[in-house]
């Protein structure tokens, strides 16, 4: 389902719970131990098993990171059980020629095998496109990711789909940096096949639906600059027409006031 966290299926509920030996043999099975608990379960010297997991035999399922920064690898008690049943010869006698030769050259696929665990839990975790290409995308470094995606809006919209870290990192800047390191694919091999997982994967979220950009509308034209203020009209004085009017009222009352004064003298 795209976004929100992924749900365990009823069915597969119901089918751990009918187990016979449900639950004690449910948490054995998902019990992450470390070395020295791994090459008890299988009765083996910690060398010889260390010896098997840095071959590629077994697969980390977590690490983290002990008071001297070295990295603690952590296994499934259950997949050891289960390979002590289909490799029964591994585990005691001498090693095969090939593993010691590859042990000698300095093979170590503990990173890498913990790096491919990590991404099929991340890909069956969610079924959005974008997602699962930002799932892969988190393996490679920034050299890697810039070559294979050059469109840098694509690069954000992975960047903020990008997975959050494992549950390996502490706080400590120096062991984030461990940590950091061991997240990024560094055999080129590997790094080969996720550049072209990327490119299959974005091939299917590009059809999917494009990455969202940024706004692109052009940005409003600047406001004309306002006119300059023309400083204020000195007021224009008008004598008040009432004065004149007043003094025309007075020469007509005037002048009429002569002519009834001459009438009255001719009478």
């Amino acid at each position: 389902m795209r976004g929100g966290r992924r749900r365990v299926e009823r069915s597969e509920i119901d089918r751990l719970r009918s187990a016979p030996d449900f639950p004690a043999g449910l948490r054995d099975r998902v019990r992450a131990v470390g070395t020295g608990e791994a090459a008890a379960l299988l009765a083996v010297p910690p060398d010889r098993f260390t010896t098997l997991a840095r071959t590629g035999h077994f697969s980390p399922v977590r690490f983290c990171l002990n008071r001297y920064r070295a990295v603690v690898w952590l296994y499934l008690a259950g997949e050891l059980g289960e390979f002590a049943l289909t490799h029964p010869g591994l585990l005691t006698g001498r090693l095969p020629r090939q593993i010691r030769e590859r042990v000698d050259g300095g093979e170590d696929r503990r990173p890498r095998n913990w790096r491919a665990r990590r991404l099929g839990l991340l890909l069956r975790s969610t079924e959005d496109p974008w997602a699962r290409a930002a799932a892969i995308a988190s393996l490679l470094d920034p050299g890697q990711l810039s070559e294979v995606v050059d469109d840098p809006h694509e690069r954000t919209h992975l960047q903020r789909l990008r997975p959050e870290p494992p549950s390996g990192r502490t706080e400590s800047a120096a062991a984030r940096d461990i940590a950091d390191r061991l997240t990024v694919a560094d055999d080129p091999d590997e790094i080969l096949w996720h550049r072209m997982s990327l490119a299959l994967a974005l091939d299917e979220a590009r059809a999917d639906r494009p990455a969202p950009r940024p706004d692109t509308a052009p940005a409003p034209a600047p406001a004309p600059d306002a006119p300059t203020p023309r400083p204020p009209r000195a007021p224009v004085l008008i004598r008040p027409p009432a004065l004149r009017t007043r003094s025309s009222l007075l020469d007509r009352l005037r002048r009429r006031r002569a002519t009834a004064d001459a009438a009255t003298e001719e009478l």
